[in-house]
């Protein structure tokens, strides 16, 4: 067997990436780090620049340095997460190559080949794929949809409520991203929130630590029937609270098919509309795996 150019080489240089990058390099073995943005911080660089995590540093810190606490105990800004993910990879010296992106991964005699995008080709034994969800937006299809003359746009591409100004806009979604979109988006514009079931809301003295604590039990299979709190449900920060507080954190049914000019509700009335922001989800970035047989038709892992 031919000698591999790395031990292990990471696809994704987010949060996922440097935690594996840490354990790899405790354990001593060659790899590789092979990011397809231009800069660090992983997925944080696309988010919306009013973004605040929530749930406390603690529950977002990578291993062998804990994230710093907000001031006067808030919970990290976009730009705070994206200067700890900055300081880490730089306090660890990781081998990272960036903007790298990845084609695809086949089996070599060497363990797997990893085709780049510039061409190139690298070997290793191993290949952790830390690619997360961001790159691949979900948009549920709609009946006339590509009709719609107004403007569509992901929660992935959002970035601040500027360009809505004074325009009539649905929110589509009912987890966290909707919420807090909706919430900033109502300031400027005539907003409407669309969700498939009546948004849940955590009690405003309960942060999303709890969101992670019920998803770890699900993992560990310590899980009980009761449901208490999912990641759909919405965490009470400060800006949903001033929607709600406006009387403004309201929601409607989805509609049944888009006009050129807006929407088709299920009554038949219809609505004009100039832009909707779908919140809607991701799924797993997967497609440079597809060459390996394992990638199931929606992204996840056969496993």
């Amino acid at each position: 067997m031919r000698a591999a150019d790395y031990e292990v080489l990471v696809i994704g240089g987010g949060q996922a990436g440097l935690a594996t990058a840490y354990y790899l390099r405790r354990a001593g073995l060659s790899f590789r780090i092979l990011d397809a943005g231009a800069e660090p911080g992983g997925a944080w660089v696309h988010a919306w620049d009013s973004l605040h995590l929530f749930s406390p540093p603690a529950f977002s810190s990578l291993p062998g340095w804990p994230m710093p606490a907000g001031e006067h105990g808030a919970f990290p800004t976009r730009d705070a997460v994206i200067a700890y993910l900055t300081l880490y990879e730089q306090r660890y010296d990781f081998p990272i190559e960036r903007p790298c992106g990845v084609e695809a991964v086949e089996p070599a005699a060497e363990g797997l080949r990893v085709h780049l995008a510039s061409g190139r080709t690298l070997t290793a034994r191993a290949v952790v794929s830390a690619t997360g969800t961001w790159s691949a937006p979900f948009i549920p299809a709609y009946p006339g949809q590509d009709q719609f003359r107004g403007l569509q746009l992901h929660s992935a591409a959002y970035r601040s409520p500027k360009p809505f100004r004074d325009m009539r806009v649905l929110v589509v979604g009912g987890g966290n991203s909707g919420a807090q979109i909706l919430a900033e988006l109502a300031c400027v514009a005539t907003a409407t929130w669309v969700t498939v079931q009546p948004p849940a809301f955590l009690p405003d003295d309960v942060d999303g630590r709890v969101l992670f604590e019920r998803a770890s039990a699900r993992v560990r299979g310590a899980d009980g029937p009761e449901r208490t709190a999912g990641f759909g449900d919405i965490v009470m920060v400060p800006p949903v609270k001033a929607a709600r507080d406006r009387g403004i954190l309201h929601a409607v049914r989805p509609f049944s098919s888009f006009t050129p000019e807006g929407v088709r509700w299920s009554d038949g009335t219809e609505s004009a509309v100039d832009a909707v922001v779908w919140c809607t989800g991701f799924r797993p970035a997967t497609a440079h795996l597809r060459s390996l047989g394992c990638v199931e038709p929606d992204g996840r892992i056969d496993v």
